[in-house]
């Protein structure tokens, strides 16, 4: 077995997944949540093994739940280790050769995988001026990750090094340069390691070199982005210095003229952290229709409603209007990819995100569409020129795929 740890760390949580990489086979995955929080925070641990019956091998998951005081990161991950020892499996038996930590933004310092050390920790905690919410709960997890496992290397996936081949025409922005370079104001995207696992994964499923390949890549969840990949490399994205840039998601804005924001603070009254929070946690489809989850939303079509409807429309607008533009940059397109929550179980958004580029050889077969199926499927027709797939996303896997690629060429420290 060569297990590796994968750890995605918030301010007040962390999940993480036990992945056994000689098959890539999950092993356990689990929560720990309020931590640092008035009351009790709680733990969730779940064992995935395979149970064979028959001629038939299924999925056998037992789940373990409790609740404690967790002040810290810290104390978070004893309670995780606890949660090992007393309900498996075993570290002793399958103890990690690595750990691999998500980070979200890496700046333009950090393209590819990368071992943590004293200075990298120092530099993902000074690239925090670029993503305050993020990184330094990244960084908590990595510190106390390094306290329960000292023995191992710990590998930072960054979101953003996916998207460092973006040439310069596609990631800088149109200001004044000095002042731009002073402060590192440029467009980095997000959500690398997802576009980066399923353009892979179209391409091995297409049995095509991924090098011949032109891919425009939709990760539709409550955030959203899309890419543009070509020869295995993003080119364009829609994600800016910040999330916020590009898709009409479940509760950002996506693109705004930058003078709504005068006029709002002007006519408005609103300040800097007022407006902050309207574009982040206020607008999206929760500002036009009072909803975040898609769901919702064609829940609120279904029975006629006009802000549902309203919303869905501006949501739409926004995809068509990113594949249009990726279709030009790449100059034609081989393969369409959605995934993530919306991407993946939502047909009525990927059938009308298409509808239009028919005149581009994009032809989606409805009944395929609609299909309850799982796992990576071929949504257009036969006779499409533009191969349109469903790809379900495991960012997890990619990022213990890359630790593993960091941690076999390492010693360990």
């Amino acid at each position: 077995m060569t297990p590796v740890l994968v750890v995605n760390s918030g301010s007040s949580s962390f999940k993480y997944q036990l992945i056994d990489m000689t098959g890539e086979t999950l092993l356990a995955s689990g929560l720990v949540e309020r931590i640092g929080q008035a009351g009790q925070g709680r733990a969730i641990h779940t064992v995935h093994q395979s149970s064979t019956t028959g001629p038939a091998t299924t999925m056998v998951d037992a789940t373990y739940e409790r609740e404690l005081p967790i002040p810290d990161h810290t104390a978070g991950f004893a309670v995780m280790l606890e949660a090992f020892a007393d309900n498996g499996p075993s570290l002793t038996d399958t103890a990690p050769v690595a750990v691999g930590h998500r980070v979200v933004h890496g700046g333009a310092r950090f393209f590819e995988p990368t071992l943590v050390t004293p200075l990298v920790e120092i530099n993902i905690d000074e690239l925090s001026v670029l993503a305050p919410l993020h990184n330094p709960a990244n960084l908590a997890g990595i510190v106390a990750a390094e306290k329960a496992f000292p023995l191992v290397p710990h590998v930072a996936v960054f979101d953003t090094a996916f998207h460092q081949t973006l040439p310069p025409a596609a990631y800088t922005y149109a200001i004044d340069a000095e002042l731009a370079a002073a402060h590192r104001i440029r467009r980095y995207g997000f959500h690398g390691t997802s576009h980066k696992f399923v353009s892979e994964a179209a391409a091995a499923f297409l049995g095509r070199p991924i090098a011949e390949l032109r891919q425009i890549v939709f990760h539709l969840g409550n955030g959203a982005s899309v890419a543009a990949i070509e020869d295995g490399r993003s080119v364009e994205t829609s994600m800016g210095l910040t999330p916020l840039e590009g898709l009409v998601m479940g509760t950002r804005s996506g693109d705004l003229d930058p003078a709504v924001l005068f006029q709002l603070s002007r006519r408005a009254g609103l300040s800097i952290d007022d407006l902050d929070a309207l574009l982040n946690k206020r607008s999206g489809l929760q500002g036009l229709a009072g909803v975040s989850d898609m769901r919702d939303i064609q829940a609120g079509i279904d029975r006629g409603d006009a802000a549902a409807t309203l919303a869905f429309e501006v949501y739409v607008h926004r995809l068509r209007a990113y594949a249009g533009a990726y279709l030009a940059q790449l100059g034609g397109v081989d393969v369409i990819s959605f995934t993530a929550g919306v991407g993946e179980n939502v047909p009525r958004v990927r059938a009308a995100a298409l509808a239009t580029l028919g005149f581009a050889g994009v032809r989606v077969d409805p009944a395929r569409n609609e299909a309850r199926e799982r796992g990576i499927r071929v949504i257009s027709t036969d006779d499409s020129p533009v191969t349109v797939l469903v790809v379900p996303t495991n960012e997890e896997l990619e990022i213990a795929r890359q630790t593993l690629s960091v941690a076999g060429r390492t010693e360990t420290p």
